[in-house]
């Protein structure tokens, strides 16, 4: 089998993870920065750890699902390793400014602007 390009992978999967949304905010979970970890082995294994917007989705199941077949459908991968991080609690701070623009059309304000204005910035985000 020939050398894996792992850069070209992970950037074909981000790509087409654009197309994959989240089912509470009408953004793509790459915008979202729901993307929290992506790894390809070697042998053609991808391995991705997702976050969720809200920690009781109901769709959870059909969101790895999507995430697998988008996957194998954009890069022959061996095997698809779909972890949900239920530790790390996503917030509007991880948001690309395309997902952040993409929510203030949708929604009529900033909920990055709304957040640090609510609970602040994290402490190692915090300039001294």
């Amino acid at each position: 089998m020939s050398q894996i390009n792992k850069e070209e992978w992970k950037q074909k999967i981000m790509e087409a993870l654009t197309q994959v949304f989240d089912p509470e905010i009408p953004v793509d979970i790459v915008n979202l920065g729901l993307i929290y970890d992506l790894q390809i082995s070697d042998e053609g294994d991808v391995y991705i750890k997702l976050g969720l917007t809200a920690s009781g989705c109901p769709v959870v199941d059909d969101l790895v699902y999507t995430v697998e077949q988008v996957i194998k459908e954009t890069v022959p991968a061996k095997k698809v390793d779909v972890d949900i991080d239920l530790e790390t609690p996503w917030s509007p701070l991880r948001m690309t400014p395309e997902g952040r623009e993409k929510f203030k059309k949708l929604y009529g304000y900033d909920i990055v602007e709304m957040w640090v204005q609510t609970y602040g910035l994290p402490a190692q985000e915090q300039k001294s």
